[in-house]
Protein backbone atom coordinates (compact mmCIF):
# COMPACT_ATOMS: atom_id res chain seq x y z
CA UNK A 1 0.00 0.00 0.00
CA UNK A 2 1.30 3.06 -0.96
CA UNK A 3 0.58 6.74 0.10
CA UNK A 4 0.96 9.92 -0.96
CA UNK A 5 0.60 13.11 0.75
CA UNK A 6 0.28 16.65 -0.39
CA UNK A 7 1.38 19.50 1.43
CA UNK A 8 -0.60 22.79 0.97
CA UNK A 9 -3.66 23.60 -1.37
CA UNK A 10 -4.01 21.48 -4.54
CA UNK A 11 -6.55 21.54 -6.69
CA UNK A 12 -8.36 18.14 -7.15
CA UNK A 13 -7.41 17.83 -10.86
CA UNK A 14 -3.66 18.31 -10.12
CA UNK A 15 -4.57 15.94 -7.14
CA UNK A 16 -6.03 12.99 -9.81
CA UNK A 17 -3.17 13.92 -12.41
CA UNK A 18 -0.15 13.39 -9.91
CA UNK A 19 -2.11 10.11 -8.63
CA UNK A 20 -2.37 9.14 -12.08
CA UNK A 21 1.39 9.48 -12.88
CA UNK A 22 2.45 7.68 -9.47
CA UNK A 23 -0.31 4.49 -10.52
CA UNK A 24 1.58 4.24 -13.90
CA UNK A 25 4.82 4.36 -12.12
CA UNK A 26 4.26 1.62 -9.31
CA UNK A 27 1.96 -0.30 -11.86
CA UNK A 28 5.09 -0.94 -14.18
CA UNK A 29 7.24 -2.19 -10.73
CA UNK A 30 4.65 -4.14 -9.07
CA UNK A 31 3.97 -7.62 -9.45
CA UNK A 32 0.69 -7.33 -7.32
CA UNK A 33 -2.16 -7.14 -10.07
CA UNK A 34 -4.01 -4.02 -7.89
CA UNK A 35 -2.58 -0.90 -6.35
CA UNK A 36 -4.18 1.01 -3.52
CA UNK A 37 -3.89 4.43 -2.85
CA UNK A 38 -5.17 6.72 0.02
CA UNK A 39 -4.45 10.02 0.28
CA UNK A 40 -4.71 12.93 3.14
CA UNK A 41 -3.70 16.67 3.54
CA UNK A 42 -3.51 18.76 6.71
CA UNK A 43 -5.19 21.81 4.92
CA UNK A 44 -8.31 21.72 2.57
CA UNK A 45 -9.07 17.97 2.58
CA UNK A 46 -12.00 18.60 0.58
CA UNK A 47 -9.96 19.09 -3.10
CA UNK A 48 -8.69 15.99 -2.30
CA UNK A 49 -11.65 14.16 -1.62
CA UNK A 50 -13.28 15.49 -4.61
CA UNK A 51 -9.95 13.88 -6.35
CA UNK A 52 -9.98 10.82 -4.84
CA UNK A 53 -14.10 10.53 -5.35
CA UNK A 54 -13.58 11.27 -9.08
CA UNK A 55 -10.95 8.91 -9.15
CA UNK A 56 -13.14 5.87 -7.68
CA UNK A 57 -16.19 6.87 -10.37
CA UNK A 58 -14.06 6.41 -13.28
CA UNK A 59 -12.26 2.86 -12.35
CA UNK A 60 -13.83 -0.15 -12.45
CA UNK A 61 -12.72 -1.56 -9.39
CA UNK A 62 -12.53 1.92 -7.17
CA UNK A 63 -9.10 3.19 -6.79
CA UNK A 64 -8.30 -0.30 -7.08
CA UNK A 65 -6.04 -0.48 -10.85
CA UNK A 66 -5.77 -3.79 -12.76
CA UNK A 67 -2.27 -3.92 -14.65
CA UNK A 68 -4.91 -5.30 -17.98
CA UNK A 69 -8.10 -5.41 -19.41
CA UNK A 70 -10.05 -3.33 -21.89
CA UNK A 71 -12.30 -1.86 -19.05
CA UNK A 72 -9.02 -0.67 -17.22
CA UNK A 73 -8.11 0.88 -20.38
CA UNK A 74 -11.31 2.72 -21.16
CA UNK A 75 -11.30 3.79 -17.74
CA UNK A 76 -7.98 5.45 -17.75
CA UNK A 77 -9.13 6.96 -21.07
CA UNK A 78 -11.63 8.90 -19.53
CA UNK A 79 -9.49 9.74 -16.49
CA UNK A 80 -6.80 11.42 -18.93
CA UNK A 81 -9.48 13.28 -20.71
CA UNK A 82 -11.29 14.73 -17.48
CA UNK A 83 -7.83 15.15 -16.48
CA UNK A 84 -6.74 17.31 -19.26
CA UNK A 85 -9.89 19.37 -19.23
CA UNK A 86 -9.33 19.78 -15.26
CA UNK A 87 -6.29 21.15 -16.26
CA UNK A 88 -7.20 23.55 -18.90
CA UNK A 89 -9.82 24.94 -16.88
CA UNK A 90 -7.43 25.90 -14.11
CA UNK A 91 -5.48 27.75 -16.34
CA UNK A 92 -8.23 29.21 -18.03
CA UNK A 93 -9.50 30.42 -14.66
CA UNK A 94 -6.14 31.65 -13.33
CA UNK A 95 -5.60 33.74 -16.61
CA UNK A 96 -9.00 35.61 -16.03
CA UNK A 97 -9.21 35.86 -12.35
CA UNK A 98 -5.90 35.83 -11.35
CA UNK A 99 -4.26 33.70 -8.25
CA UNK A 100 -7.06 32.11 -5.39
CA UNK A 101 -7.33 34.03 -2.59
CA UNK A 102 -8.90 33.32 0.87
CA UNK A 103 -12.97 32.79 0.72
CA UNK A 104 -13.24 36.29 2.73
CA UNK A 105 -10.62 38.03 0.69
CA UNK A 106 -12.28 37.06 -2.12
CA UNK A 107 -15.61 37.97 -1.19
CA UNK A 108 -14.23 41.45 0.08
CA UNK A 109 -12.93 42.07 -3.50
CA UNK A 110 -16.27 41.09 -5.22
CA UNK A 111 -18.59 42.96 -3.37
CA UNK A 112 -16.07 45.78 -4.52
CA UNK A 113 -16.49 45.37 -8.01
CA UNK A 114 -13.06 43.96 -8.55
CA UNK A 115 -11.52 40.54 -9.83
CA UNK A 116 -8.25 41.46 -9.62
CA UNK A 117 -6.02 40.25 -6.32
CA UNK A 118 -4.30 43.72 -5.11
CA UNK A 119 -0.92 44.02 -3.51
CA UNK A 120 0.74 46.47 -1.45
CA UNK A 121 4.22 46.64 -2.71
CA UNK A 122 6.06 48.32 0.62
CA UNK A 123 9.29 49.23 -0.92
CA UNK A 124 8.52 49.14 -4.26
CA UNK A 125 10.89 51.77 -5.42
CA UNK A 126 13.89 49.84 -4.35
CA UNK A 127 16.33 47.60 -6.50
CA UNK A 128 14.48 44.18 -5.31
CA UNK A 129 10.51 45.77 -4.95
CA UNK A 130 10.39 47.61 -8.36
CA UNK A 131 10.83 44.62 -10.85
CA UNK A 132 8.67 42.83 -8.34
CA UNK A 133 5.58 45.73 -8.60
CA UNK A 134 6.35 45.37 -12.33
CA UNK A 135 5.83 41.23 -12.16
CA UNK A 136 3.06 41.54 -10.16
CA UNK A 137 1.38 43.86 -12.37
CA UNK A 138 2.32 41.57 -15.52
CA UNK A 139 0.97 38.78 -13.83
CA UNK A 140 -2.79 40.04 -13.19
CA UNK A 141 -2.07 41.87 -9.82
CA UNK A 142 -3.81 45.37 -8.98
CA UNK A 143 -0.18 46.77 -7.61
CA UNK A 144 -0.10 49.81 -5.36
CA UNK A 145 3.12 50.84 -4.69
CA UNK A 146 4.35 52.56 -1.01
CA UNK A 147 7.92 54.10 -0.57
CA UNK A 148 9.08 56.95 1.09
CA UNK A 149 12.26 56.99 -0.86
CA UNK A 150 14.67 56.44 1.34
CA UNK A 151 16.86 54.88 -0.79
CA UNK A 152 17.33 57.64 -3.34
CA UNK A 153 17.76 59.91 0.25
CA UNK A 154 20.57 57.56 1.30
CA UNK A 155 22.41 57.72 -2.33
CA UNK A 156 22.44 61.79 -1.57
CA UNK A 157 23.77 61.02 1.70
CA UNK A 158 26.70 58.60 0.90
CA UNK A 159 27.41 60.98 -2.43
CA UNK A 160 26.75 58.31 -4.95
CA UNK A 161 24.08 57.08 -7.30
CA UNK A 162 22.77 54.34 -9.38
CA UNK A 163 24.57 53.32 -12.19
CA UNK A 164 21.61 53.16 -14.46
CA UNK A 165 19.62 56.55 -15.03
CA UNK A 166 16.31 55.43 -12.77
CA UNK A 167 13.51 57.63 -12.87
CA UNK A 168 11.21 59.23 -10.68
CA UNK A 169 8.36 57.38 -9.16
CA UNK A 170 5.59 59.16 -10.88
CA UNK A 171 7.45 58.40 -14.46
CA UNK A 172 8.28 55.03 -13.99
CA UNK A 173 4.48 54.06 -13.32
CA UNK A 174 2.94 56.24 -16.11
CA UNK A 175 6.10 54.75 -18.55
CA UNK A 176 4.34 50.93 -16.82
CA UNK A 177 0.91 52.59 -18.12
CA UNK A 178 2.43 53.08 -22.07
CA UNK A 179 3.95 49.95 -22.44
CA UNK A 180 1.67 47.80 -20.65
CA UNK A 181 -1.79 49.15 -20.41
CA UNK A 182 -1.47 48.14 -16.64
CA UNK A 183 -1.97 50.87 -13.81
CA UNK A 184 0.14 51.01 -11.07
CA UNK A 185 -0.23 53.42 -8.01
CA UNK A 186 2.47 55.17 -6.37
CA UNK A 187 1.46 56.14 -2.79
CA UNK A 188 4.70 58.32 -0.88
CA UNK A 189 4.41 57.25 2.69
CA UNK A 190 6.80 55.94 5.39
CA UNK A 191 5.39 52.54 6.89
CA UNK A 192 7.65 53.34 10.01
CA UNK A 193 6.50 56.71 10.44
CA UNK A 194 2.98 57.24 11.69
CA UNK A 195 0.54 54.33 12.46
CA UNK A 196 -2.55 55.75 11.94
CA UNK A 197 -1.22 56.49 7.98
CA UNK A 198 -0.70 52.81 8.05
CA UNK A 199 -4.29 52.15 9.29
CA UNK A 200 -5.68 54.08 6.82
CA UNK A 201 -3.63 52.46 3.96
CA UNK A 202 -4.48 49.07 5.13
CA UNK A 203 -8.55 50.18 5.76
CA UNK A 204 -8.20 52.12 2.08
CA UNK A 205 -6.79 49.52 -0.18
CA UNK A 206 -7.62 46.03 1.36
CA UNK A 207 -5.13 44.16 0.05
CA UNK A 208 -4.97 40.73 -0.48
CA UNK A 209 -1.09 40.51 -0.24
CA UNK A 210 1.49 42.64 1.44
CA UNK A 211 4.75 42.41 -0.05
CA UNK A 212 7.24 44.14 2.41
CA UNK A 213 11.01 45.26 1.54
CA UNK A 214 10.39 48.58 3.38
CA UNK A 215 13.40 48.10 5.28
CA UNK A 216 17.02 49.30 5.17
CA UNK A 217 18.55 46.46 3.56
CA UNK A 218 22.43 46.92 3.43
CA UNK A 219 24.67 45.26 6.01
CA UNK A 220 27.43 47.61 5.64
CA UNK A 221 24.74 50.48 5.86
CA UNK A 222 23.88 49.35 9.06
CA UNK A 223 26.91 49.05 10.26
CA UNK A 224 28.61 52.50 9.13
CA UNK A 225 28.12 54.64 12.54
CA UNK A 226 26.33 54.80 15.68
CA UNK A 227 23.08 56.97 14.40
CA UNK A 228 23.06 54.01 11.63
CA UNK A 229 22.87 51.19 13.55
CA UNK A 230 19.96 53.18 15.71
CA UNK A 231 17.98 54.03 12.61
CA UNK A 232 18.29 50.74 10.85
CA UNK A 233 16.79 48.90 13.89
CA UNK A 234 14.14 52.18 14.80
CA UNK A 235 12.97 51.78 10.57
CA UNK A 236 13.10 48.10 10.61
CA UNK A 237 11.44 46.90 13.48
CA UNK A 238 8.99 49.78 13.99
CA UNK A 239 8.01 49.86 10.07
CA UNK A 240 7.18 45.92 10.08
CA UNK A 241 4.98 46.56 13.67
CA UNK A 242 3.16 48.88 12.23
CA UNK A 243 2.58 46.83 8.92
CA UNK A 244 1.44 44.02 11.40
CA UNK A 245 -0.70 45.82 13.76
CA UNK A 246 -2.56 47.49 10.64
CA UNK A 247 -3.30 44.13 9.00
CA UNK A 248 -4.44 42.61 12.42
CA UNK A 249 -6.95 45.52 12.47
CA UNK A 250 -8.06 46.01 8.96
CA UNK A 251 -6.96 42.86 6.61
CA UNK A 252 -6.52 39.88 9.10
CA UNK A 253 -6.69 37.18 6.39
CA UNK A 254 -4.63 39.22 3.87
CA UNK A 255 -1.24 37.35 3.43
CA UNK A 256 1.94 39.19 4.44
CA UNK A 257 5.17 38.36 2.51
CA UNK A 258 8.22 39.84 3.86
CA UNK A 259 11.78 39.80 2.34
CA UNK A 260 14.44 38.30 4.50
CA UNK A 261 17.72 37.19 4.38
CA UNK A 262 19.93 34.05 4.20
CA UNK A 263 21.89 35.85 7.22
CA UNK A 264 19.81 35.16 9.63
CA UNK A 265 21.35 31.85 9.53
CA UNK A 266 25.37 32.91 9.87
CA UNK A 267 27.78 31.06 7.75
CA UNK A 268 29.81 28.19 9.08
CA UNK A 269 27.85 27.86 11.73
CA UNK A 270 25.71 24.60 11.05
CA UNK A 271 26.72 21.03 10.40
CA UNK A 272 25.16 20.20 7.10
CA UNK A 273 22.71 21.89 4.92
CA UNK A 274 21.28 25.27 6.14
CA UNK A 275 17.69 24.13 6.94
CA UNK A 276 13.92 26.11 5.83
CA UNK A 277 13.46 27.78 8.81
CA UNK A 278 12.85 25.18 11.20
CA UNK A 279 14.79 22.08 12.69
CA UNK A 280 13.65 19.22 14.72
CA UNK A 281 15.03 19.15 18.62
CA UNK A 282 14.82 17.09 21.69
CA UNK A 283 14.43 18.97 25.28
CA UNK A 284 14.84 16.33 27.90
CA UNK A 285 12.36 13.73 27.14
CA UNK A 286 10.28 15.77 24.74
CA UNK A 287 11.00 16.07 20.82
CA UNK A 288 9.81 19.52 18.67
CA UNK A 289 10.17 21.79 16.09
CA UNK A 290 11.59 25.07 16.76
CA UNK A 291 12.73 27.89 14.39
CA UNK A 292 16.07 27.36 13.29
CA UNK A 293 19.08 29.25 15.79
CA UNK A 294 19.77 32.43 14.43
CA UNK A 295 23.33 33.32 13.88
CA UNK A 296 23.15 37.08 12.51
CA UNK A 297 26.58 38.72 11.06
CA UNK A 298 25.45 42.71 11.26
CA UNK A 299 22.71 44.59 12.97
CA UNK A 300 20.73 44.42 9.30
CA UNK A 301 20.59 40.81 9.83
CA UNK A 302 19.88 41.28 13.26
CA UNK A 303 16.49 43.02 12.90
CA UNK A 304 15.71 40.22 10.33
CA UNK A 305 15.79 37.92 12.81
CA UNK A 306 13.95 40.38 15.28
CA UNK A 307 10.77 40.60 12.27
CA UNK A 308 10.74 36.39 12.67
CA UNK A 309 10.48 36.84 16.65
CA UNK A 310 7.74 39.05 16.03
CA UNK A 311 6.01 37.43 12.68
CA UNK A 312 5.75 34.19 15.19
CA UNK A 313 3.95 35.55 18.01
CA UNK A 314 1.49 37.48 16.02
CA UNK A 315 0.83 34.13 13.68
CA UNK A 316 0.41 32.36 17.28
CA UNK A 317 -1.64 34.94 19.19
CA UNK A 318 -3.66 36.12 16.44
CA UNK A 319 -3.35 33.32 13.35
CA UNK A 320 -2.42 36.24 10.80
CA UNK A 321 -0.80 34.93 7.12
CA UNK A 322 2.97 34.99 7.05
CA UNK A 323 5.45 33.82 4.59
CA UNK A 324 9.09 35.03 5.63
CA UNK A 325 11.88 34.65 2.14
CA UNK A 326 15.21 33.92 3.29
CA UNK A 327 16.78 35.29 0.04
CA UNK A 328 20.10 34.75 -1.15
CA UNK A 329 22.23 37.69 -2.50
CA UNK A 330 21.15 39.07 -5.44
CA UNK A 331 22.59 40.13 -8.45
CA UNK A 332 21.44 41.26 -12.30
CA UNK A 333 19.78 44.20 -13.12
CA UNK A 334 17.39 43.35 -15.84
CA UNK A 335 14.37 41.56 -15.75
CA UNK A 336 11.59 40.71 -18.74
CA UNK A 337 9.50 43.79 -17.80
CA UNK A 338 12.33 46.52 -16.86
CA UNK A 339 13.10 45.64 -20.63
CA UNK A 340 9.84 46.82 -21.93
CA UNK A 341 11.30 50.40 -21.83
CA UNK A 342 14.48 52.49 -20.89
CA UNK A 343 12.14 54.22 -18.89
CA UNK A 344 11.69 51.41 -16.38
CA UNK A 345 15.43 50.13 -16.19
CA UNK A 346 15.73 49.24 -12.55
CA UNK A 347 18.00 50.54 -10.30
CA UNK A 348 22.02 49.00 -10.06
CA UNK A 349 24.11 49.64 -6.69
CA UNK A 350 28.36 49.29 -7.09
CA UNK A 351 28.96 50.87 -4.40
CA UNK A 352 30.19 49.16 -1.25
CA UNK A 353 27.88 50.07 1.18
CA UNK A 354 24.45 48.61 -1.38
CA UNK A 355 26.42 46.87 -4.26
CA UNK A 356 26.10 43.28 -3.83
CA UNK A 357 29.50 41.30 -4.35
CA UNK A 358 29.18 40.08 -8.02
CA UNK A 359 27.83 43.69 -9.40
CA UNK A 360 30.78 44.88 -7.77
CA UNK A 361 32.86 42.13 -9.14
CA UNK A 362 31.36 43.00 -12.17
CA UNK A 363 31.45 47.13 -12.35
CA UNK A 364 35.48 46.38 -11.73
CA UNK A 365 35.97 44.38 -14.37
CA UNK A 366 34.46 46.71 -17.17
CA UNK A 367 35.97 49.29 -15.76
CA UNK A 368 39.57 47.76 -15.72
CA UNK A 369 39.53 48.21 -11.65
CA UNK A 370 41.09 45.81 -9.34
CA UNK A 371 38.66 43.35 -8.72
CA UNK A 372 38.94 43.17 -4.76
CA UNK A 373 37.82 40.23 -2.93
CA UNK A 374 37.35 40.75 1.39
CA UNK A 375 40.06 38.21 3.04
CA UNK A 376 40.76 35.13 1.05
CA UNK A 377 37.62 35.46 -0.95
CA UNK A 378 36.85 32.41 0.94
CA UNK A 379 33.49 33.42 1.98
CA UNK A 380 30.67 30.68 0.12
CA UNK A 381 27.52 32.69 -0.25
CA UNK A 382 23.85 31.74 -1.69
CA UNK A 383 22.78 33.93 -4.73
CA UNK A 384 19.35 34.44 -7.19
CA UNK A 385 18.81 36.75 -9.61
CA UNK A 386 16.98 39.54 -9.82
CA UNK A 387 14.08 37.87 -11.84
CA UNK A 388 14.13 35.46 -9.88
CA UNK A 389 13.19 37.35 -6.67
CA UNK A 390 9.99 38.60 -8.68
CA UNK A 391 9.20 35.36 -9.58
CA UNK A 392 9.43 33.41 -6.07
CA UNK A 393 7.19 36.84 -4.69
CA UNK A 394 4.57 35.83 -6.98
CA UNK A 395 4.95 31.81 -6.33
CA UNK A 396 4.71 32.91 -2.61
CA UNK A 397 1.40 34.96 -3.54
CA UNK A 398 -0.33 32.11 -5.12
CA UNK A 399 0.30 29.85 -2.31
CA UNK A 400 -0.39 31.52 1.12
CA UNK A 401 -0.33 29.46 4.20
CA UNK A 402 -3.54 28.51 5.58
CA UNK A 403 -4.81 31.07 8.59
CA UNK A 404 -3.35 29.50 11.86
CA UNK A 405 -0.14 27.75 9.82
CA UNK A 406 2.96 28.28 11.56
CA UNK A 407 4.95 31.08 9.95
CA UNK A 408 5.73 29.91 6.50
CA UNK A 409 9.45 30.14 5.69
CA UNK A 410 11.35 29.00 2.37
CA UNK A 411 14.28 29.65 1.28
CA UNK A 412 14.62 31.61 -1.77
CA UNK A 413 18.25 30.90 -3.26
CA UNK A 414 19.34 29.37 -6.91
CA UNK A 415 22.75 28.20 -6.02
CA UNK A 416 26.11 28.97 -4.06
CA UNK A 417 29.44 30.32 -5.34
CA UNK A 418 32.39 31.24 -3.46
CA UNK A 419 33.87 34.19 -3.42
CA UNK A 420 37.30 33.84 -5.16
CA UNK A 421 35.61 32.21 -7.66
CA UNK A 422 33.49 34.83 -8.74
CA UNK A 423 36.30 37.22 -8.94
CA UNK A 424 37.58 34.99 -11.30
CA UNK A 425 35.07 34.44 -13.68
CA UNK A 426 34.88 38.25 -14.03
CA UNK A 427 38.86 38.35 -14.57
CA UNK A 428 37.71 36.60 -17.40
CA UNK A 429 35.23 38.70 -19.02
CA UNK A 430 37.10 42.47 -18.24
CA UNK A 431 37.35 43.79 -21.03
CA UNK A 432 40.31 46.03 -19.77
CA UNK A 433 42.43 42.96 -18.04
CA UNK A 434 41.27 43.92 -14.74
CA UNK A 435 43.44 41.50 -11.90
CA UNK A 436 42.47 40.04 -9.05
CA UNK A 437 43.44 41.96 -5.48
CA UNK A 438 42.51 41.10 -2.50
CA UNK A 439 41.75 43.50 0.37
CA UNK A 440 41.39 43.08 4.13
CA UNK A 441 38.22 42.44 5.14
CA UNK A 442 35.71 45.00 6.49
CA UNK A 443 33.02 42.48 8.13
CA UNK A 444 33.13 40.35 11.25
CA UNK A 445 32.78 36.76 9.23
CA UNK A 446 34.81 33.49 9.01
CA UNK A 447 37.65 33.92 5.95
CA UNK A 448 36.37 30.63 4.64
CA UNK A 449 33.06 28.82 5.16
CA UNK A 450 30.87 25.99 3.06
CA UNK A 451 27.63 26.12 1.93
CA UNK A 452 24.93 23.69 1.36
CA UNK A 453 21.29 25.64 0.79
CA UNK A 454 17.89 23.40 1.12
CA UNK A 455 15.43 25.20 -0.57
CA UNK A 456 12.58 22.35 -1.25
CA UNK A 457 9.50 24.68 -1.09
CA UNK A 458 10.30 27.08 -4.17
CA UNK A 459 11.51 23.86 -6.30
CA UNK A 460 7.99 22.24 -5.18
CA UNK A 461 5.76 24.46 -6.70
CA UNK A 462 7.99 24.30 -10.22
CA UNK A 463 10.21 27.50 -9.62
CA UNK A 464 13.32 26.96 -12.06
CA UNK A 465 15.90 29.47 -11.26
CA UNK A 466 18.12 31.71 -13.67
CA UNK A 467 21.73 30.32 -12.78
CA UNK A 468 25.04 32.56 -13.39
CA UNK A 469 26.93 31.50 -16.12
CA UNK A 470 29.52 32.90 -18.51
CA UNK A 471 26.58 34.33 -20.94
CA UNK A 472 24.73 36.04 -17.62
CA UNK A 473 27.48 37.42 -16.34
CA UNK A 474 28.79 38.91 -20.10
CA UNK A 475 25.46 40.50 -20.09
CA UNK A 476 25.47 42.42 -17.00
CA UNK A 477 29.59 43.30 -17.73
CA UNK A 478 27.94 45.03 -21.06
CA UNK A 479 25.16 46.79 -19.10
CA UNK A 480 27.57 48.23 -16.78
CA UNK A 481 29.86 49.39 -19.96
CA UNK A 482 26.80 50.90 -21.06
CA UNK A 483 26.74 53.31 -18.13
CA UNK A 484 30.28 53.49 -17.68
CA UNK A 485 30.47 57.76 -17.44
CA UNK A 486 27.64 57.76 -14.59
CA UNK A 487 30.33 55.90 -12.02
CA UNK A 488 31.01 57.53 -8.99
CA UNK A 489 34.40 56.11 -7.82
CA UNK A 490 35.35 57.22 -4.65
CA UNK A 491 32.94 54.77 -2.98
CA UNK A 492 34.31 51.09 -4.14
CA UNK A 493 36.22 50.38 -1.57
CA UNK A 494 35.39 49.73 1.85
CA UNK A 495 34.13 52.80 3.99
CA UNK A 496 31.92 50.58 6.67
CA UNK A 497 33.43 48.15 9.04
CA UNK A 498 32.33 46.18 11.27
CA UNK A 499 34.34 46.89 14.74
CA UNK A 500 37.90 48.86 14.96
CA UNK A 501 40.43 46.24 14.16
CA UNK A 502 38.85 45.67 10.43
CA UNK A 503 38.74 49.89 10.37
CA UNK A 504 42.61 50.25 10.50
CA UNK A 505 43.32 46.89 8.23
CA UNK A 506 41.31 48.55 5.46
CA UNK A 507 42.56 51.84 6.00
CA UNK A 508 45.90 51.13 5.22
CA UNK A 509 45.09 49.93 1.59
CA UNK A 510 45.40 52.28 -1.05
CA UNK A 511 42.01 52.72 -2.97
CA UNK A 512 41.65 51.34 -6.32
CA UNK A 513 42.54 53.61 -9.22
CA UNK A 514 40.82 53.60 -12.50
CA UNK A 515 42.22 53.60 -16.00
CA UNK A 516 41.56 56.61 -18.33
CA UNK A 517 38.91 55.24 -20.72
Amino acid sequence: RYTMAFKGWVPYGACAAATLALVTLLSARTSSQDLSLSMRTASRPSSMRAGIQRMSELSPRGIFVPKTGSSSKLAWNRLESEINSWMANAAMRRSVLGPRRSTKVQAETSAAGGTEPVTLVLGGDGFCGWPTALHLSEHGHKVVIVDNLLRRKIDEELGTQSLTPICSPEDRVAAWKEVSGKNIEFVEMDVSGSLDDVMNLMQKYKPDNVIHFAEIRAAPYSMKTPANKVETVRNNIIGVHNVLVSMLEHVPDSHLIHLGTMGVYGYGTVDGAIPEGYVNVKMGEKEMEIVAPYHPGSVYHATKCLDNVLFNFYVKNDQLRITDLHQGIVWGVDTPETEKDARLVNRLDVDSDYGTVLNRFAVQAALGLDITPYGTGGQTRAFINIADTARCIRIATENPPDKGQRVQIFNQVAESHRVRDLAKLMQTLSPAGSQVKNIPNPRNEKAENELEVINHNFRSFGWDPVKLDDGKAQELVDTIVKYKDRLVENNLNPTSFWNKQQADACQETESAKAPAL
